[in-house]
């Protein structure tokens, strides 16, 4: 997720084109349409019937109903908020910053690791938090593209679910607590990092 939100976040966040508001606002769409509806999107894209589906079944592969589209599914539905944080992070890089380096011979890619990407860091890094915690919690496009395959793409909110439906309070409970106290403690660490690295 990051190899192609860093990219684009630093371009959105440095360059000023035509389309450029057109294209931000397509990929936010994700973080604001209903998960169903996401999940739709992609069932047309890569299902037998889709453009990447047909490209993929001449060679006899199919992602529907495959770890790759729990994958798929996470990385469509958290994508956006990688890429929120990561491109207000590079916004709020002083550019005199970057400047300096160049005057001093830095090359581009240079300046990018040595100055850029350090001092962008921490958003960078609640970004990469936030995206996890989200995927982790995906649900309904996951349900649609891959299913509840036992072992193969149940994911712990799809089992959750269905141990809710067939009545199995217990798995549910315990379940419910591991993904929440998880999450917590991933929040938390994140919280205690950003406040050890202000002081």
């Amino acid at each position: 997720m990051s190899v192609t939100s860093l990219p684009l976040a630093r371009l959105m966040a440095s360059k000023s084109f035509r389309g450029r508001d057109f294209l931000e606002a397509a990929i936010m769409l994700p973080l604001v349409l209903p998960p169903s509806v996401v999940g739709y999107g992609l069932l047309v894209m890569i299902g037998v019937n889709g453009p990447l589906g047909k490209l993929l079944g001449q060679f006899g592969l199919s992602l529907v109903f495959t770890k790759i589209a729990v994958v798929i599914a996470a990385t469509v539905v958290a994508f956006p908020l990688m890429y929120q944080s990561a491109r207000a992070a590079f916004a709020s890089v002083n550019p005199n910053l970057e400047k300096a380096a160049r005057t001093l011979g830095a090359g581009e890619l240079r300046i990018f690791f040595t100055v850029t990407l350090p001092l962008a860091w921490p958003g960078i890094m609640s970004g990469l938090v936030l995206a996890f915690a989200r995927a982790l919690g995906e649900f309904g496009a996951t349900l649609m593209v891959a299913g509840n395959i036992p072992g193969q793409t149940q994911t712990i909110p799809l089992a959750i679910y269905f141990a809710v439906e067939s009545g199995d309070s217990a798995t549910a409970s315990t379940l419910v607590a591991m993904i929440t106290v998880f999450c917590f403690l991933l929040i938390f660490w994140v919280n205690r990092w950003n406040k050890k690295r202000l002081h």
